[in-house]
């Protein structure tokens, strides 16, 4: 009789199970709840409303915008007597405003002068339908502000300059 109370005490019993099994887990199903960006149909009105997004946040004049596949270039316009971090901290805004947007596009934002008239120049020249043109030329200023001017890759056009200049010797 210990015997049969032992083996009945020591075999696995059905019970309910405490944890689910992942086996058995066929009814739960999640999806995803972020919201999918829109379909950018027509560049110019996107960049038109990015335009208007970056003009939006306090701070920024003027904005140009430059939309090429999903990457907008955004150049805007600040007060030139703000300081650096009051700057960046509008570029933040801009770029986090971006991030929020439903386009969901991916953006550079800039607070240079020159660099928001080169997107603005190149803006104009893709609506002009010269795109890679455009591009290329404003790359090619750019590289030219980049690289330095050594005097020792000057050429003279006339002969006469060539020599070496004298100096006084009266001095």
């Amino acid at each position: 009789m210990i015997m049969v109370t032992m083996t009945t005490g020591c075999s696995t019993v059905a019970r309910n199970e405490t944890s689910p099994s992942p086996q058995n887990n066929n009814g739960v199903r999640a999806q995803q709840s972020a919201p999918q960006p829109m379909e950018i149909s027509s560049s110019r009105d996107v960049e038109v409303h990015l335009e208007k997004l970056a003009t939006g946040i306090a701070g920024v004049k003027s904005a140009h915008c430059v939309l090429i596949g999903n990457t907008a270039v955004v150049g805007i316009n600040v007060d030139s007597k703000l300081d650096r971090s009051r700057v960046g901290t509008i570029k933040y805004s801009v770029a986090e405003a971006f991030r929020k947007d439903p386009y969901g596009v991916d953006a550079l934002v800039t607070a240079d002068m020159d660099l928001n008239q080169r997107v603005n120049e190149i803006g104009e020249d893709i609506r002009a339908g010269r795109p890679i043109r455009g591009i290329a030329e404003e790359l090619s200023d750019l590289i030219g502000r980049i690289v330095p001017q050594l005097p020792r890759d000057i050429t003279p056009a006339d002969p006469e300059e060539q020599e070496a200049p004298q100096t006084d010797k009266n001095l």
